[in-house]
């Protein structure tokens, strides 16, 4: 049997490159493919390549989809403030991008098919961040039906999967997933703003130093990076 071809989104955090991980130790032949969306910082783009290469993958691509050209997200909007007062539940923060991963899975299908793989490998987790409405269960269930619908690969019955392994876990099981799997932890970048060490105080990072505290490794705080 041929190998089989994964594409993965590399967003430069933990959870993108823990997905990633995870599909290369299934035996996935993974290729990265990460967006310059104009967000307010190139950090997370510098981090990815260097997970792309730590990984081993086997190609890894940057499409630049400046979706900061209309703004609308704390992460794209520098007029905006990055929230650090804590998740509240039941609310879409700010740092919320519109249509950020349907724009983002789209592309990813279209490299998928050119390529030939089998599935697009999603970081997205529903529990940990507020509920975005583009990391949910029943989106990703939707745009598994369009992405049938909406390709030549679709219709002749062989569209690739969307694999999502990490939507309903915990932020301290992705911790724990990665130790495991020697995801480069330290070279992630999660946090929400830019600068040379992660601010600690960004929700994302709260999140992430809760879970690594848990998980018995707070020297990857973002604390101890600084």
């Amino acid at each position: 049997m041929s190998q089989r071809t994964a594409i993965a989104l590399l967003s430069g955090g933990l959870d993108s490159a823990t997905a990633a991980a995870l599909a290369t130790e299934a035996g996935d032949r993974v290729i990265g493919l990460s967006f310059d969306y104009g967000q307010r910082h190139r950090r997370e783009l510098e981090a990815a390549a260097v997970i792309a290469n730590q990984l081993g993958l086997a190609e890894h691509h940057c499409i630049s989809v400046n979706l900061a050209s209309w703004g609308g997200s704390a992460l794209t909007d520098a007029t905006l403030t990055i929230p650090s007062e804590g998740v509240q539940e039941g609310v879409i923060p700010p740092t919320y991008v519109p249509g950020r991963n349907t724009v983002f899975i789209a592309i990813g299908l279209s490299l998928a098919e050119a390529r030939g793989a089998e599935r697009l490998v999603l970081g997205v987790n529903a529990v940990d961040y507020s509920g975005y409405p583009d990391c949910r269960p029943d989106y990703l269930e939707a745009f598994q039906t369009l992405a049938a619908l909406a390709s030549k690969a679709g219709r002749e019955g062989h569209a690739p999967t969307l694999w999502a392994p990490l939507v309903s876990w915990s932020k301290t099981r992705i911790v724990e997933e990665a130790l495991r799997l020697n995801v480069p932890i330290q070279q992630t970048w999660s946090c929400y703003s830019g600068g040379t060490s992660p601010c600690g105080l960004c929700d994302s990072c709260r999140i992430r130093d809760a879970a690594l505290q848990e998980a018995g490794r707070p020297d990857l705080c973002s604390h101890a990076s600084r």
